[in-house]
């Protein structure tokens, strides 16, 4: 079997995707790798707390790698060129990613490790959201909404699972799996994990973000996101 690293976030594409490539059985998956801030110890994409992570990894089975990025991203190549390295030492050679269909995503993703040597898989791509979607909900995997974009989905939807009764109450005007960010999930049992993860969702909270566009332009958006805390099991 190849060796390969799973690019993990926590939530449900990263669940569905790692869970394809166990079935599959063509990749060896020695450790999971996921980017944290520096400076909250939280992953960079979802918000998910060290902790929580550890847990995942625990209940899958497969160790977890840690990258701490400075605030303004300033040491990404760098960081990540350290973690290639570390991995290329154990014959690695690929990056796995559950990415859907952000074409640009993925271009970027390959612009910065194919020229060190390592091929990116993308396990879910070219399928529709809506095939993402009904795969997740037949695989048994449970996640919970942690984040939400606040003019997309309001705070009611923080802490939900995310099952068919939900899915229905989602807008028309938003991607069913969340690809524009219009949510996000901490995936918790099911799949690929061995046991429940547990954890506690005490508030909701809105937070704010600027971007810079294409175009150059800064531009604000508002999120909902939860206190999300790690039970630690005795």
């Amino acid at each position: 079997m190849k060796k390969a690293v799973f690019n993990w976030s926590g939530g449900k594409d990263s669940a569905l995707a790692l869970q394809k490539i166990i079935q599959e059985n063509e990749y060896e998956v020695i450790s999971l790798l996921t980017t944290f801030s520096k400076e909250t110890l939280k992953s960079s994409m979802h918000n998910i707390s060290l902790d929580i992570l550890t847990k995942q990894a625990e209940s899958i089975g497969i160790p977890l790698y840690t990258v701490f990025f400075a605030k303004e991203l300033n040491n990404y190549d760098e960081k990540m060129r350290e973690a290639v390295d570390h991995f290329k030492q154990q014959n690695v050679a690929h990056f796995i990613f559950g990415d859907i269909h952000l074409f640009d995503v993925k271009t970027y993703r390959e612009s910065k490790l194919n020229p060190l040597g390592i091929e990116v898989l993308e396990p879910l791509w070219g399928k529709t959201s809506e095939e993402i979607m009904e795969d997740l909900l037949r695989s048994g995997i449970k996640t919970k909404i942690i984040i939400t974009q606040a003019d997309k989905l309001d705070s009611s939807f923080i802490g939900k699972d995310l099952d068919a009764d939900l899915v229905r109450l989602f807008p028309s005007d938003i991607d069913i799996c969340g690809e524009e960010g219009e949510y996000h999930t901490l995936a918790y049992e099911g799949g690929p994990f061995k046991k429940k993860v547990e954890f506690l969702i005490s508030e909701a909270n809105k937070i704010s973000h600027e971007f810079k566009l294409d175009d150059g332009e800064l531009k604000t958006f508002e999120y909902w996101q939860a206190e999300v805390t790690c039970i630690h099991n005795l």
